[in-house]
């Protein structure tokens, strides 16, 4: 009878137990968060196995000691017929062994049996039901668990006389076993049959470090190999041409792997020779560490292209001689700490050291319109020297998410100056602009635009625009309360509550707000219409669309404003609280409760983060690695353009030098851009969905038809909201094709 499995997504059991670097009792949720994600090492797992068998494994990290068990899916284990059958002995497990006795279990059907060593034996190896032991003369025993509860014991036959047992080896066999054995100085192996005892020499003259593979066909021994059955005397052939070292024999193909080194460019593989044909094949790319034997004849293989995607391949022999490989266990990856995250657009930035070599990296989830996440971890930066944090910053690393893509960070040279740098787009580029400042913040930023606090004083504005590579300081002031939202940074006015909207552009003021607030406010935040200011005891936010002055909570704690609504954490109860003002009511309710102790004491960069491109709140949930994500219930703005890199390219589009426009909007959505000719005629559409809440397109000057095109030509762009919220956008204008 087959039993269905299912296919295992193992958790190690030893994997909380890394570090923890967070508080132990975990965040307490009012709001049910829609997803959770964490934060994995790049580093692939290598396993060692310690059983493999017809109808599973276990396995434990080869450093570590916690073992995880997993069942093969949809295999037919073998029944049990006593250990009188030896096929049956394939599912069979050690459950305990002493000095007297070794106790035995056959998997699939939890038949037992105990097999006791005489007096005058030692134990040596056990594969199957079958038990290999010594005794005080060197002579060698098979013994096996009989039906009356027994023990038979049967002599080796054949091994040559004062021949020194090296190593026992298992393999792809419970009817054989391998022993490696010196005799006047040469190295030899043979296998020892099971069922009679007799052992039979195969292979002679390897070295110390001769790797020994075999099923029940085949032996394979310092890269020579023979059959099984070949008639006493019959000389080995070589095997050639297999990088790596041999791992195991299934049907009549060695499987090598484990190079000790591998060519520049090369990924790590598992290689395949047909015995009979001399045929290779690659079974597995990259495939590495984990790679052996299993009892029933097949063979076990990690394998994948990330540890997010690195699996436990199942190998057995095919009907036409080759190999079928089958996924049979997800391996999960390593947790790391998350030291700082960043949200904006739908997009979970995380930083943290995942690369291999132990150096910090931004990573990103991408969040659907509700909040729950949609795909793997993803690179979103190199691997990046460490963020400089003065001793005692709990607000440190400082980030900033800029819903185009792209999250800000600010980094400190030896001598302590600051720069703000930019990455996220790739992997590889990252943009800098050094501030000439030490001991500064980074309050906000959106799209090219990043605002730095000098701890001199100075407040700066650093640029990041389309098609450099660098980034540039287009204000310098007298640091204020500030915010930056697209193209328009504001600041205070010179009346008590005014807060003034300066284009960042043309330098021109494009209004004067009279917020209501008693003071001049010492904190202002935009987000669309929304302009939050707090004086400290007090608090409010100012609605441009309807002109209303809303009072919100104010406490000493770290506020974010977002879209038609505030996020704060009180500092005393821990608690995350959202406060809902979008119909002009202000509406207070407990999101979550954080976890006591502070990894990280800044907003939106250490212990939560909120969207505020009409998006959600994520949190540092206690579990070391992870992030959880709830919803804001708050219905976000119509969609609505920021700001736009429009410039046509200097001697026109090339493919290798396209058009490449970028729209900042307030919130993700998918986008046509179409582009026509004089007489109306569409020539070219491009289609896409936004990079956090910005249109990236890259126009080669090509029509849709394949041909070049020269000229004037009309764009248009319409852009869907990814929510449905509201009506979708459009803009137009021109560009030219030389």
């Amino acid at each position: 009878m087959t039993r269905s499995r299912r296919l295992a997504a193992v958790a190690l059991s030893g994997a909380v137990a890394l570090t923890c670097a967070l508080p132990i009792v975990p965040a307490q949720a009012a709001d049910a968060p829609v997803g959770t994600v964490r934060l994995s090492k790049e580093k692939r797992l290598e396993i060692v196995y310690m059983w493999a068998g017809a109808s599973g494994v276990q396995y434990r990290p080869d450093a570590g000691s916690s073992t995880t068990w997993v069942d093969y899916p949809d295999v037919a284990p073998p029944a049990h017929a006593g250990p009188d059958d030896l096929a049956t002995g394939t599912d069979v497990v050690i459950t305990g062994r002493g000095s007297s006795t070794v106790t035995q279990k056959h998997r699939s059907t939890g038949a037992t049996a105990t097999v006791t060593i005489p007096s005058g034996q030692t134990y040596k190896a056990t594969v199957g039901w079958s038990v290999l032991t010594q005794d005080t003369g060197g002579a060698l025993h098979v013994l096996r668990a009989a039906a009356d509860g027994t023990t038979t014991d049967i002599a080796v036959t054949g091994f040559p006389a004062g021949a020194q047992p090296a190593a026992y080896l298992t393999g792809g066999s419970v009817r054989r076993l391998a022993v490696v054995y010196t005799l006047d100085g040469t190295r030899s192996v043979g296998l020892l049959d099971l069922a009679d005892g007799a052992f039979r020499t195969y292979v002679s003259g390897l070295g110390a470090d001769s790797e020994v593979v075999f099923n029940d066909r085949w032996v394979v021994a310092g890269w020579k190999a023979v059959r099984v059955d070949a008639e006493p005397g019959t000389e080995p052939t070589a095997v050639t041409g297999l990088p790596g070292r041999p791992e195991a024999v299934v049907g009549d193909q060695v499987l090598a792997g484990n190079p000790d080194f591998l060519p520049v460019g090369t990924q790590p593989a598992l290689n395949a020779r047909s015995l009979v044909t001399g045929a290779a094949t690659t079974v597995l790319s990259p495939s590495f560490g984990g790679i052996g034997p299993t009892l029933d004849g097949g063979a076990l293989a990690t394998a994948g292209p990330s540890s997010l995607d690195w699996n436990i391949h199942r190998i057995t022999p095919a009907q036409d001689g080759g190999l079928a490989t089958e996924k049979v266990a997800q391996i999960p990856a390593y947790a790391t700490g998350v030291d700082g995250l960043a949200l904006a657009g739908g997009e979970l930035f995380l930083y943290g050291r995942t690369t291999g070599g132990g150096y910090p990296r931004f990573n990103s989830f991408q969040l659907d319109a509700t909040g729950r996440p949609t795909g793997q971890q993803t690179p979103r930066s190199a691997a990046l020297s460490e963020i400089t944090c003065l001793t005692g910053d709990a607000a440190c690393p400082q980030l900033e998410a800029l819903g185009d893509g792209r999250v800000a960070y600010l980094w400190a040279n030896a001598e302590g100056l600051e720069s703000v740098i930019s990455v996220g787009l790739d992997t590889t580029t990252s943009r800098n602009e050094p501030t000439g400042d030490s001991g500064g913040r980074i309050p906000g930023g959106t799209g090219r635009y990043v605002l730095h606090n000098g701890g001199s004083g100075t407040q700066k504005v650093v640029d990041f625009p389309n098609g450099t590579t660098a980034g540039e300081t287009t204000l310098s002031r007298t640091r204020t309360a500030a915010a930056v939202w697209g193209q328009v940074m504001w600041t205070p006015g010179s009346t008590q509550g005014a807060v003034v909207g300066k284009h960042l552009k043309t330098g021109q003021t494009v209004t004067t707000v009279a917020t209501g607030a008693p003071c001049t406010p010492t904190d202002i935040q935009a987000v669309n219409t929304w302009l939050y200011w707090s004086c400290g005891s007090t608090a409010g936010v100012y609605d441009r669309a309807t002109n209303r002055k809303i009072t919100v909570p104010s406490d000493s704690g770290p506020a974010r404003l977002a879209d038609g609504y505030l996020l704060r954490e009180n500092r005393t109860t821990h608690e995350l609280l959202l406060t809902d003002f979008h119909t002009g009511t202000a509406a207070t309710r407990t999101l979550v409760k954080l976890p006591t102790a502070d990894q990280n004491a800044g907003g939106s960069n250490g212990r939560w983060a909120v969207d505020r491109f009409g998006g959600h709140i994520a949190y540092l949930n206690g579990t070391y690695g992870e992030v959880s994500i709830v919803p804001s219930g708050v219905p976000a703005s119509a969609l609505a353009q920021m700001e736009s890199q429009t410039d046509a390219v200097p001697g026109g589009p090339t493919k290798a030098n396209p058009w490449q426009p970028v729209w900042q909007l307030n919130k993700p959505a998918t986008w046509t851009l179409a582009l026509s000719n004089s007489s109306g005629t569409v020539i070219r559409t491009l289609t896409g969905s936004t990079k956090g809440a910005a249109v990236r397109a890259a126009w080669d000057g090509y029509g849709d038809d394949g041909r070049r095109v020269t000229g004037t030509y009309t764009w248009k762009l319409t852009a869907e909201p990814r929510d449905n919220e509201g009506p979708a956008l459009t803009a137009t204008g021109t560009t030219t094709v030389n």
